[in-house]
């Protein structure tokens, strides 16, 4: 299952429904973003504003699933321990380009790193445009232009010939643009949690706001799972919609109940 090829992605343009309850899915194992899934996006990364109970209601999810719960994420590893603890639970961070199973600290990349110079070539950008916040991270580097929508066109067509001359997937995201190295993408991810024995046999369920989770739509329809877009109608793979941040906590608090 690991060895994943590219999915024709059927999209959804009409409205969706509301995804089934969690507790009505008893074989259930949850993948879930973070940004903009479990926690408002900000204009800054380091400006978001994390629910003082995520950690506890994330271990508890684990539980009640019996071990099937991993959050799979644009951020890092590293970022997302920052902000959550050192949660006994699995975890993919760069896009899937680093997994660590629950219980381990030791990490799997599924990627080769990112080159500096790549960093430096968005950075240069970034000056350009009056000094624009470029993340680096071990296996992909993202632009943010939130702050000056109107370098948009630019960010976007400079950093997209930056990534296809070093070979990189260019990922458009909300008012951001990232370079991913091969072998990074959230259906991976879950192709490659499915394969891991507490994961084995359920049904993935994916809950993710962004284009970049779209490639874990694609991997959980192809495995007969469940997919849930959150936030405001578009062209999607997902097959389930809830409108917004809050409404996944209430979701997830349901399956506790």
């Amino acid at each position: 299952m690991t060895a994943r090829s590219n999915v024709s992605i059927a999209l959804h343009a009409s409205s969706l429904p509301p995804p089934p309850a969690l507790n009505s899915l008893p074989d259930a194992a949850l993948f879930l973003d973070f940004d903009g899934t479990l926690v408002e996006i900000a204009p800054h990364p380091d400006a978001i504003h994390v629910p003082p109970d995520l950690a506890e209601q994330l271990a508890r999810l684990n539980a009640r699933l019996g071990g099937r719960l991993a959050i799979v994420s644009g951020r890092s590893l590293a970022d997302l321990d920052r902000h959550l603890g050192k949660l006994n639970i699995a975890m993919a961070g760069s896009h899937g380009g680093e997994i660590r199973p629950a219980g381990s600290r030791d990490v799997q990349s599924l990627a080769p790193p990112l080159p500096g110079e790549v960093v430096r070539s968005l950075q240069a950008i970034a000056r350009d445009h009056g000094g624009l916040l470029v993340e680096p991270k071990p296996f992909s580097a993202a632009i943010h232009y939130r702050e000056k929508p109107s370098a948009e066109a630019d960010v976007v067509a400079r950093a997209s010939a930056l990534g296809k001359a070093a070979n990189m997937t260019v990922k458009r995201g909300k008012m951001v643009v990232e370079l991913v190295m091969p072998g990074s993408d959230k259906g991976r991810a879950v192709m490659q949690f499915m394969d891991m024995p507490e994961f084995h046999g359920a049904r993935p369920v994916f809950v993710g706001d962004d284009i970049t989770d779209e490639d874990a739509f694609g991997a959980v329809k192809e495995l007969k799972g469940e997919g849930i877009l959150v936030g405001p109608e578009r062209a999607t793979a997902a097959t389930s919609r809830l409108p917004g941040v809050a409404d996944v906590h209430d979701w997830l608090r349901q399956a506790l109940t």
